[in-house]
């Protein structure tokens, strides 16, 4: 199917609208705004360039794995950048993106030339809920890159948020989330308390090997508003205190030097914290949890 010509001026959506805006520097880049706000870049003749500095640490991440085609569920799909670049760079994977936005998922299958179904299947719907829905073990990375404005909606930066996403990983496999923060940095020390929470509760051994924040210098001292990304490890059938988890060993390694020196090595070099560096910088920070359920109504009394 050819691809439809792309709009002149903001289009409406189910929730606001959606822009097209050509890239001054590319003839073939462009950049889609939601609701006013860059929500995606991507190189019409190019699925493998990621402009935006937080996905080209999470596929220095994803570069890491080993090779083949990889199971993949996008949480704020958006324009599916991240979507083109893994069936880029590992063709026969199987993905879902998951956007509030039914309007938008419509839209960028005609404006951009996306993997079809079932190599990438796109749902309209809240991320929290469509990851409910996921079966227990069905994927090998969750990439959370939901945002309300330029803020992490709460119910999918709690605790109980990341044990379903533990839950719909399969034993050793990857967690990704694009975290918007400011100085001090509180919000992304107590989601990262939340993830050492979650796969604490799931094994014995210490998390903070398998948790990492990757970002530009700059902010992890605190300096100005940005985005880092998240990163968590699930627990392999090794470490596991769940019994008849399935076999699976670890995708990635986060504590590894090899990736630290990827990172260092990007357009806009990043650092990786993990480790006993990590544990000093989350230490104090309560984790992020669900409000509690209300209580009951009591019965009328007669």
């Amino acid at each position: 199917m050819a691809r439809r010509p792309l709009p002149q001026g903001p289009v409406a959506t189910s929730t606001g609208t959606a822009e097209v805006v050509p890239d001054p520097d590319s003839t073939t880049g462009v950049t889609l705004l939601v609701n006013g706000v860059p929500s995606s870049h991507l190189d019409l003749a190019d699925p493998g360039f990621l402009s935006f500095e937080y996905m080209q640490q999470m596929a220095a991440v994803l570069d890491a794995v080993p090779a083949g085609p990889l199971r993949v569920v996008h949480l704020g799909a958006a324009g599916c950048a991240m979507a083109r670049w893994v069936e880029h760079q590992r063709p026969e994977s199987r993905q879902i993106g998951v956007d509030l936005d039914a309007r938008l998922l419509e839209l960028v299958r005609e404006w951009f030339t996306l993997p079809r179904a079932p190599r990438l299947r796109l749902r309209a719907g809240d991320a929290r809920e469509q990851l409910a829905s996921l079966p227990s073990g069905s994927t090998d990375v969750v990439i959370r890159d939901v945002f309300a404005g330029d803020t992490t909606p709460p119910h999918v930066a709690t605790t109980e948020f990341v044990q379903e996403v533990l839950r719909v990983l399969r034993p050793g496999g990857l967690y990704l989330a694009n975290c918007a923060d400011r100085p001090p940095l509180a919000h992304v020390r107590r989601e990262l308390a939340g993830l050492a929470d979650a796969r604490t509760a799931t094994a014995p051994a210490s998390p903070w090997p398998h948790l990492a924040v990757l970002s530009e210098p700059a902010l992890l001292k605190g300096r100005r508003y940005g985005n880092l990304v998240l990163a968590l490890v699930a627990a392999s059938p090794a470490e596991t205190t769940v019994r008849g988890a399935a076999d699976g060993s670890p995708v990635v390694s986060l504590d590894d030097a090899a990736l630290a020196r990827r990172l260092r090595s990007l357009a806009v070099p990043a650092r990786l914290l993990t480790g006993t560096d990590l544990e000093t910088f989350v230490a104090g920070a309560q984790p992020l949890t669900d409000p509690p359920s209300p209580s009951p109504s009591p019965s009328p009394s007669r």
